[in-house]
């Protein structure tokens, strides 16, 4: 009720009645706040691609999303099935005597009509980056699909190849057999 009174001192224009209830109406900001705090997409996503001995896989990671916190830089989505507004074409290379993980292209979406690729958001690289700035594990579903899930990278594949990336550096890979119920199908 303090606060109610100090929002009255300051001569609002509002009935005590229209401040109270605005007070328990949901507001932008706690609509924002919900969605940036809770959010998760709720359309599967599409795949990041990996180069991996030669073949291109899904990947159901996002290396680059470091880096653009880091840097501050933002795309915007131009589908549901894209919230974080690019799509990056990543290969693991050997570098004597370990593998690395590369972003050797990019689409990225300034906005629905502006395009950046590698070599705008990485100049002097456009041939690819070494990806230093990432570690984590990224997911490689592979295989037929088990089970479709409409949220994220959340879908079921036969197979999962997990490497796990140490400052842009392959430091351990494991393969996962995925099964799921009958009535789970």
């Amino acid at each position: 009720m303090r606060l109610l009174a100090r929002m009255m001192s300051l001569g609002l224009g509002l009935s005590l009645s229209d401040k109270v209830s605005s007070l328990c109406e949901p507001s932008l900001w706690h609509i924002g706040f919900a969605v940036t705090t809770f959010w998760r997409p709720m359309t599967a996503q599409v795949s990041e691609t990996l180069i991996y001995h030669g073949k291109k896989l899904m990947m159901f990671s996002n290396p680059l999303d470091p880096y653009l916190r880091a840097t501050g830089i933002h795309f915007v989505s131009p589908h549901t099935a894209n919230w974080r507004g690019y799509e990056g074409t990543w290969e693991i290379k050997s570098t004597e005597p370990n593998e690395g993980l590369y972003l050797v292209a990019l689409q990225a979406h300034r906005s629905y009509e502006d395009i950046a690729r590698l070599e705008d958001i990485f100049p002097g690289f456009p041939d690819g980056v070494f990806a230093h700035w990432f570690s984590g594990e990224i997911r490689l579903p592979q295989g037929n699909l088990l089970k479709y899930i409409h949220g994220g990278y959340a879908s079921t594949y036969e197979y999962d190849l997990f490497m796990e990336i140490k400052k842009g550096l392959v430091m351990n890979k494991r393969a996962v057999h995925n099964t799921v119920d009958h009535d789970e199908r």
